[in-house]
């Protein structure tokens, strides 16, 4: 029987004196957030309890050795985990708040089972991670070169704040990269042999918001974006909500090789494989949800079914130029060895995959974004 879940409470505020004063901070939390974003919204409110920047504790997606280093100045138990952030601080947070989170190499390696110590609060601060309603942390495995995610309710947070104040200082390229992300898991959670109806309506209903976003910044140019960024918010968590029951797949899959290699952030590792994905996907099987999900893209976009791939490419190319592989310095010696790290490492998402890919169609799809 398939089960569709909803599990942290989603709150939605004007702006950040009235999450605050709901929320009633005490000396007992912890907020983990960037500088950028607390000075400007949260400084000036003289907040009780402490707070720690994550970029001290080192730059770029999460990894195993930036948790580490954060886990030394954490102080934990706290009375509730207050992440104000992207999807690197959410990530890092769901840990923070797991009573063996000392143990970060056996819980990845499926050693320890992750149980939780405190409430999470996640404030999402991009429109595309998702990560504040999913109950998966992702992490780059330095010694292993790769990344992987760990999931299991206890990193479920247990309530979300949508405070849009929060997104409008997002630079364009940031935006970009991070509501492309959105984009991508409903494609992904969509065609998931795990979607239900649930998931699916989620889905649908994410990508017709984002989609008309773009077609009205397409137009109107980057500073359009503004007046959007509340709808955006909402779609990426609506993304996360369908992802989060229904999973990612082989487009995540893929990307985690390049991102851990080459240090791209997770939106963009993952638009640079979108697109290829889908291709070799069409190849192999036209039908059936890809088929509602062509459809779905056609009205979007107001184009012809036969039409619409091309159009979605040449819309998205306009929101952000996809660059092919080459030029994050990937090389052809790279990508036996990204394929070997996907079909050895990535077999949660892989098993998601709208069509099963082996290893020479997942090198296929490498091969052909190389250049």
């Amino acid at each position: 029987m398939q089960e569709f879940r909803i599990r942290p409470a989603i709150r939605q505020y004007d702006d950040c004196a009235q999450f605050v004063s709901d929320l009633g901070i005490t000396g007992d939390d912890l907020i983990l957030t960037n500088e950028y974003i607390f000075r400007p919204h949260f400084e000036s409110m003289r907040l009780p309890c402490p707070v720690l920047y994550q970029e001290r504790y080192g730059s770029g997606e999460p990894s195993d050795d930036m948790f580490r280093a954060l886990l030394a100045d954490a102080a934990c138990p706290h009375g509730r985990i207050i992440a104000i952030g992207g999807g690197t601080i959410l990530d890092l947070a769901k840990l923070l708040a797991l009573k063996n989170c000392d143990q970060v190499a056996a819980l990845y390696a499926g050693e320890a089972v992750p149980e939780k110590a405190c409430p999470l609060i996640a404030v999402p601060t991009t429109c595309g991670t998702g990560s504040e309603v999913t109950n998966v942390s992702v992490l780059s495995l330095v010694s292993l070169g790769t990344k992987k995610g760990l999931a299991h309710d206890a990193l479920y947070p247990d309530m979300v704040a949508l405070v849009p104040d929060l997104v409008k200082g997002l630079p364009y390229r940031f935006f970009a990269t991070s509501s492309l992300d959105a984009l991508i898991h409903v494609v992904e959670s969509a065609l998931s042999p795990k979607a239900t109806p649930f998931s699916k309506a989620y889905a649908y209903q994410a990508i017709a918001t984002i989609l008309a976003g773009y077609r009205v910044i397409a137009r109107d140019g980057e500073e359009a974006r503004t007046p959007l960024l509340g709808d955006f918010l909402i779609a990426s968590t609506m993304a996360g909500i369908s992802f989060g029951n229904a999973g990612c797949a082989a487009v995540h899959a893929l990307s985690y090789p390049l991102g851990a290699k080459y240090h791209i952030a997770h939106g963009e590792s993952n638009y640079a494989l979108f697109m290829g994905v889908m291709r070799n996907y069409l190849e192999l099987q036209s039908g059936g949800e890809m088929g509602t999900l062509t459809g779905r893209l056609s009205a979007a976009l107001s184009c012809a079914p036969a039409e619409t791939w091309c159009a979605l490419e040449a819309l998205l190319n306009r929101i952000l130029p996809r660059r092919p592989l080459c030029e994050y310095g990937v090389t052809q010696e790279d990508l036996d060895e990204f394929t070997d790290s996907v079909m050895e490492n990535q077999g949660r998402l892989m098993a998601n995959a709208f069509v099963p890919l082996d290893r020479a169609r997942v090198s296929k799809i490498y091969q052909e974004l190389l250049k």
